[in-house]
Order: structure tokens, then sequence, then C-alpha cells
């Protein structure tokens, strides 16, 4: 096994349209409820996005995801079941003001994607004593979340839609896919290819909530921080960018 030294060094410069094709990518990506189409997914194309899965970044190199494919009619009708139990308690949780918005929603697309795919965290892989675990133990569960991200991301530049459902009991969706106890489902995703992908986010476009703007959300130094000379210009520049694309 080379060491980092022995690696050989790549031009680590991205050209402009490679730039250019990253940002694509992470402005473009949404979270797709009802545009699948019924085409299959090929199994080079599954093979890449699972890969770049795999390739995301981990606390301690610790890899704590596992990836459940769901292919099964029967399954993925029992998931949708569980679903649809879940979305009916979570109805009842918001005022009347949100309710009916909430009831009109498309929130998941588990019968119409071609494939489903449950992300799993092992929180016993590599034993108690993981590197960067040992303070904040939650780390594992974080890593499983950026597996997620790199798979939406990959998904995107293969034309691929992906929608994160997380309206389940976690029990429930243990008991569709066969999830060992110890195991923490913690993202079931809908993918395939879809008859086209929305300007903005669906949930921002049907006026459940607007997106943040960026500017509100940072701080310098501090919670409390004000922005400095050199913040100031960091606000300034993000003036100069597109709102849509913040």
């Amino acid at each position: 096994m080379s060491s980092p030294s022995q690696s050989i060094q790549a031009d680590p410069q991205f050209s402009a349209e490679e730039r250019a094709a990253v940002y694509r990518a992470i402005h473009t990506r949404r979270d797709v409820r009802g545009q699948f189409l019924p085409d299959p997914v090929p199994d080079e194309v599954l093979a890449r996005v699972l890969t770049a899965a795999h390739h995301a970044p981990s606390v301690g190199f610790m890899q704590p995801w596992d990836f459940i494919v769901v292919r099964s009619p029967e399954i993925k009708r029992e998931v949708s079941q569980a679903f649809r139990l879940a979305h009916a308690e979570a109805e009842l949780m918001f005022d009347e003001g949100k309710r009916t918005t909430y009831r009109n929603l498309k929130l998941e697309g588990i019968l119409e994607a071609p494939i489903n795919l449950c992300v799993t965290c092992d929180r016993s892989r590599n034993g108690p004593v993981v590197v960067g675990r040992t303070h904040i133990a939650a780390m594992d569960l974080y890593s499983s979340v950026c597996a997620v991200q790199n798979l939406w991301l990959a998904a995107r530049a293969e034309g691929l839609g992906v929608g994160w459902v997380s309206i389940f009991h976690q029990q429930a969706l243990r008991e569709a896919l066969g999830i060992p106890r110890e195991i923490i489902p913690v993202a079931y995703l809908c993918i395939g290819y879809v008859s086209h992908f929305y300007e903005r986010p669906e949930l921002e476009a049907a006026g459940w909530l607007a997106r943040l703007p960026l500017a509100e959300l940072l701080h310098f130094d501090r919670w409390q921080g004000d922005a400095d000379v050199a913040g100031s210009g960091l606000l300034a520049r993000l003036g100069e960018i597109d709102p849509a694309r913040g």
C-alpha cells in the first residue's frame, strides 16, 4: 500500500468548464417526487452513482454506510403503505393553516421510481473507538449523510432524479427491508430518470418555505460576531451572485 507521500500528485486545478459542471450539479439538484419515468436505470450508471456515494468523506475513514437497492414491486408497495400511514399522522401535526397545503404536496415517488435505495449506518463498524468520533458519537450518522449527498450530486450529473422520503416510522422501514435492529436507516431514496427538473425546489415553489438568504446565516469568529472588513467583502460578493443559485 502506498503512503500519501508516494502518491502521484495530479493537477489540483479544475478547468473553468469542470468547475461549472460541479456547480451546475449542486445548484440544479432537486428533491424529485412526481416526474419519474419508467425507463430502467442501466447497471453501469447505477454503479457509478453508488461508487460516488462510497467515496464520500467519513470521519476516521469509518465508512459506516450500506446500500439496499430495492427493485421489488412488493417491497415498494409495503414501503409505500408505511409512508401513507405516517403521512396521515404527520398531517395532524401541522396547524390548520398548513394542513391543507401539506395534504396536497407530492412528497414521494416510491412506486413510480424504478429504483428505491436505502442508505443505512452501521454504528458498530470498526469497533467502539474510531478516530474523530471519540467525543462526538453522531459523527458516523453525519458521515452517512455525506454519502447521500455524493450520490445525489452524481445522480444529477447522470440525469437521474432523486427524492428523499423521510416520513416513516423507522421500525416499519426495518421490517419492510429486513434491516437488523442495530443498523440505522438514514435515508430512503427514490431514483430514476425524470421528465424534467424544476427550476426551483418544489416546496419553495409551492410557498411552503422560502430559501433563506445566505448572508443572514453567516457569523464571523463568534455567533454574535459582526463582519469585519474582510467579512464585508464576502457579503458584497454574495450580493453579486444570482439569488436563484444561492
